[in-house]
Parts: structure tokens; C-alpha cells; sequence
């Protein structure tokens, strides 16, 4: 009796071994899986979301059409000054910089007065300040000319083959990229701490020197500052060239997504685009998009046919 009990025990106490080592899991779902692509309508005439854990494409529209890309180049030009390793907390007297293009390059900032690398970072990533931009590239080692062969360097590493840059803040129509291209930019500059972090930062106080003065400064993607957004990275742009822009990296169900989102109509189209994206991921329908808006995207898209 003594020696069934002993090995009922050690037959028992054996499964439990076995359950602890492997035990049986229930599959989970990949809601991402089974997407419909037609149920998506967007006010961007060029478009891509992509699965940033697996690289998957989960939509694309006119995505290999090169175009001006206006502010987005800023992602650009952070990697280049993060990648060249001067100190961040360098003050950098701001230079008035010869135009690059006839697209206004307005800024409050004074000529003259000083601003450390790491707060003109910040602002250029968070309210798309050009003058700082510029001032970045005047400050690099070799100049405006160096920083931008820099640039391109970069964008030829990152396998961004119908990309070029001809400036650093975006302002030249001569910026030109795809969609698809943009996409490796955006996963590359989500590697960089700092780039998440100042692209993402609601509001920012830059404190200059030599006059000493202050300007307060906003994000110019108002979704950073709405709860029911994860967003992990953020850039907006715009030139008439290039229409209105927005790329930025969010978690929507569990899962980083990027959203690459070009030349639409209407400042609010970008944004309104994001969330139809949202909603197709999470219900399996994006929604509708606005008359002016959607008119404006298929006469473009047209045009690429």
C-alpha cells in the first residue's frame, strides 16, 4: 500500500514537472493579421503603415512616387547632428543663414543671441523650427555643405536609394524622398533616444543668451498632447510642393506601428488620416474622409497613374 502511494505521488508530482517546463499556451490573436486594405480611405495622396516589430506592410498607397518632403528632413538632420557627437550642451551663436529656397523661413528667434545644440535640437524636432535647423548645419564640422553630404551619406547607409536632401530644414523643394524610403527614416531616427523624446515633447521653454530672453514653443502634431494616443515618435511638414505631412511611430493594439503620411489637403487632414488608420486597425473600417479633402487626393493620385 506504502509502495502504490509513493508512486501515485511520484506519477503526480512528475506531470506537474512537465506542466512547469512546458506548459500549454492559448494562442493569441494577431489582430493585424487579417486586415482589409479596401476598407481604408485616406486624404494622403502618398501613403505607408508598417508593422514596426516584423517590418510588415500593412498598407500602401503611391508609396515609390518621389516628391518634396518639407519638414520631415528634420529627422534627417537630427541623426546627423547626434551621429557627429559635438557636445549638446554647446551654446551656439544663431547666424542668419542665406535662404535655401523662396519658401519663408520665419523665425522668432534673434540673430546674434545664443542657444545651446541640444534646445536647438529640441525645438527644430518638436515646433519645426527652421532657423535652428540651419544653424545645426552651420555649426557642424565643415559647415552647411559638409552637414548635408553627411546627410545624404546617411540616407544612401539606410538603403534610402530615391532620397536626396539639399538642405536641413526642409525648406527646398529639392528634399525629395518616397514614402518607402521615409519609412527606413523613420525606423532609423526611432532608435534615437533623444529624437523620440524632443519629437514628442508637448511644450518647451528655450532660455537664449547674449540677449538673454525667452520664447515659448508648442508641438506642432497636437496628437502628442491627446491621452488616447501612444505615440513614441513625431514629425510633421509642410511646403505648397510637398502639401500637408505628418510621420510618426504609435502603439495600436499592442503593436508599434509607423505611419508615413504624405502630401494631403487641409492641416487637419494628416491628423484626421491617423486616426481613420487607428480605427481600421482596432474595428477593421477607417471612416470617411472629408469632400475637399478626398478630391484633392484622388485628382493627385490620378496623376500617377
Amino acid at each position: 500500500m506504502i509502495r502504490v502511494f509513493s508512486l501515485l505521488c511520484s506519477f503526480f508530482l512528475s506531470i506537474g514537472a512537465v506542466a512547469e517546463i512546458s506548459p500549454v499556451l492559448p494562442a493569441v490573436p494577431d489582430r493585424f493579421e487579417h486586415l482589409d486594405a479596401s476598407r481604408v480611405t485616406l486624404g494622403s495622396v502618398k501613403a505607408a503603415i508598417v508593422d514596426a516589430r516584423s517590418g510588415a506592410s500593412l498598407y500602401s498607397k503611391n508609396t515609390d512616387v518621389q516628391a518634396p518632403i518639407a519638414s520631415i528632413t528634420k529627422l534627417m538632420t537630427a541623426m546627423v547632428v547626434l551621429d557627429g557627437g559635438q557636445p549638446l550642451n554647446e551654446m551656439l551663436t544663431i547666424q542668419k543663414v542665406e535662404r535655401e529656397s523662396d519658401n519663408n523661413g520665419y523665425s522668432r528667434m534673434r540673430i546674434g543671441s545664443q542657444l545651446s545644440r541640444g534646445d536647438l535640437l529640441r525645438v527644430m524636432l518638436m515646433a519645426s523650427e527652421n532657423l535652428a535647423a540651419s544653424n545645426l548645419a552651420v555649426h557642424y564640422p565643415g559647415g552647411f555643405k559638409a552637414f548635408v553630404a553627411a546627410m545624404n551619406q546617411k540616407a544612401l547607409a539606410l538603403g534610402m536609394t530615391r532620397s536626396r536632401f539639399a538642405d536641413a530644414s526642409g525648406l527646398s523643394v529639392n528634399n525629395l524622398s518616397t514614402a518607402a524610403d521615409l519609412v527606413k527614416m523613420v525606423a532609423a531616427a526611432n532608435q534615437y533616444e533623444l529624437i523620440r523624446e524632443f519629437t514628442t515633447t508637448g511644450g518647451f521653454t528655450a532660455r537664449f543668451e547674449n540677449p538673454r530672453y525667452t520664447l515659448r514653443y508648442g508641438n506642432t502634431n497636437r496628437l502628442v498632447h491627446r491621452s488616447s494616443w501612444a505615440i513614441g515618435l513625431s514629425k510633421t511638414g509642410y511646403l505648397n510642393e510637398a502639401g500637408r505631412c505628418l510621420v510618426m511611430t504609435t502603439t495600436i493594439e499592442g503593436r508599434e506601428v509607423i505611419m508615413v503620411l504624405l502630401d494631403s489637403f487641409g492641416k487637419l487632414t494628416p491628423i484626421g488620416d491617423a486616426g481613420r488608420i487607428k480605427r481600421w486597425l482596432t474595428t477593421g473600417a477607417s471612416g470617411t474622409v472629408a469632400g475637399a479633402a478626398l478630391n484633392y487626393e484622388r485628382t493627385k493620385s490620378a496623376s500617377y497613374r
